[in-house]
């Protein structure tokens, strides 16, 4: 399809994770690509924006007149872009893709290319970043096209969502929260794990049966979900599965991990015992290593184990995944991360436990009313089982990006409900605005305590967790 394209392609929405990605990865592939996006205007988005103007995209306001200036042949669009949107009125005469189809569609232009497609309800992010940078120690060169920043590629002209390479591998990270990836037909695939972030279970396992169906070669799955999966799903392909029970049921299993200071795993690998200095902290990401490490076995069978974790090793990370910011004038250890689920927070809250020998303060900014109200119910019982005694979770205002919405629920009502349902009083806040929120926690915390700043969506978390760390307004 893309072949036939002859004018240019547009994005509305550019300004988005994982458009912001795929619309530089179609310019690299030679297209002609302009976008627009609703927040063009805000401080945090310039660098974004200005890098993306330096590779020869056109930016322009979300207003239509993009359709004026230019004779684009094709329209990309997200989930989050309503029918209305003036730029699909301008345009209402040219054809448009989901998000999903158009990534398809670029993969598929690069023919030449070995796809392979990262899923899971957590980590995937994470996990492609990982992968990417790994092929890239072994010196393979690999095109990556990721949902979040990765460290290891951001430069002046690239803003680390995607990264061209001249090798044979192409890595992408395939989102299951609109079922969109079962538009994909990748070489490889890996799934790292099921939650509850956007479906039930059994409707998710139902989605990775029919992404694993169009895998063509390999796959990659974590023992738990891997029972989940009828045989059909996967019977075509060579499969390699991870497992975290040490049970002696899978070639790839986590032995043990150790948190805190020493943040290292112990492997069992194809009947070797393998020592893991893990470059980030956390069990999750002890199981996100062995799932990169089995998949760069699954394509290089004949690699030498310790120089397939050595590469591994060495990753630098994603922005805004765990990442430290600094600490706050009182002396408290600050974090950010793009923690939004259930079992993301949870996560991301016995992570900063580990590493910290004071108390945690978790704050989360939910990234939508769907989702919150998805979460509402089973986060409660999830985070009176991880916060300790003297440990706060601190609710914000839910971060509406725009479009159709009930603005149901609202967090000050789920604080109150949370905190009537608490075994222990005074563990759960609400602030309406940041500057409460910081006063509060630049008043409480001491100096051995962490600060853990959680959310997706808000690129400005980012900014304010920064700004924890060097005043108080």
């Amino acid at each position: 399809m893309l072949r036939d394209i002859n004018g240019s392609i547009h994005f509305v929405g550019i300004g988005g994770i994982g458009m912001s990605g795929l619309a530089q990865s179609y310019r690299w592939a030679g297209f002609e690509v302009s976008g627009s996006d609703r927040a063009l205007d805000n401080p945090e988005n310039a660098e974004l924006f200005a890098k993306l103007r330096k590779q020869g995209i056109k930016i322009y306001p979300q207003d239509g007149s993009f359709a004026k200036k230019l004779k684009p042949s094709l329209i990309i669009y997200s989930t989050a872009i309503e029918s209305d949107n003036p730029d699909f009125i301008a345009g209402e005469n040219v054809e448009k893709r989901h998000r999903a189809a158009a990534l398809s569609d670029i993969v598929k232009f690069m023919k030449d290319k070995v796809s392979i497609a990262i899923s899971g309800s957590c980590g995937k992010t994470s996990a492609t970043a990982w992968t990417g940078e790994a092929l890239y120690n072994l010196g393979l060169d690999p095109v990556v096209l990721n949902g979040g920043m990765i460290n290891s590629f951001c430069n002046s002209t690239y803003t680390g969502n995607f990264r061209p390479g001249k090798g044979k591998y192409f890595v992408y990270e395939a989102d299951e929260s609109d079922k969109s990836l079962i538009a994909f037909n990748p070489n490889y695939s890996v799934l790292l794990n099921i939650g509850t972030d956007h479906y039930s279970k059994e409707e998710l396992v139902e989605v990775f049966e029919k992404f694993l169906m169009n895998t063509k070669k390999g796959a990659v799955i974590e023992e738990e979900l891997f029972g989940m999966l009828s045989k059909d799903s996967y019977a075509h392909l060579k499969i390699k599965t991870v497992s975290l029970a040490n049970s002696g049921s899978s070639e790839w299993e986590l032995v043990s991990y150790h948190g805190g200071i020493s943040q290292k795993a112990i492997y069992n690998c194809k009947e070797k015992t393998i020592e893991f200095k893990l470059p980030q902290p956390g069990i999750h990401n002890a199981s996100n290593a062995l799932c990169v490490s089995a998949l760069i076995n699954l394509l290089l069978p004949d690699a030498d184990l310790q120089k397939v974790f050595k590469s591994v090793e060495s990753f630098k990370g994603v922005h805004r995944r765990f990442e430290e910011k600094g600490f706050m004038p009182n002396g408290a250890l600050v974090i950010d991360d793009y923690a939004h689920n259930v079992e993301k927070i949870v996560s991301c809250i016995k992570t900063a436990q580990e590493i910290s020998s004071g108390r945690v303060f978790a704050v989360f900014q939910p990234h939508g009313y769907g989702p919150f109200k998805f979460m509402r119910d089973p986060l409660l019982p999830e985070l009176e089982k991880c916060l300790r005694t003297e440990d706060k979770f601190i609710l914000m205002p839910v971060y509406y990006a725009g479009g159709t919405s009930s603005f149901t629920p609202k967090a000050e009502e789920v604080q109150q409900e949370y905190e009537h349902k608490s075994s222990i009083k005074k563990r759960y806040f609400f602030f309406s605005d940041r500057i409460s929120a910081g006063k509060y926690l630049q008043s409480e915390t001491l100096k051995n305590d962490t600060i853990v700043i959680m959310g997706a969506r808000d690129s400005s978390l980012a900014l304010w967790a920064e700004e924890l760390t060097t005043k108080i307004k």
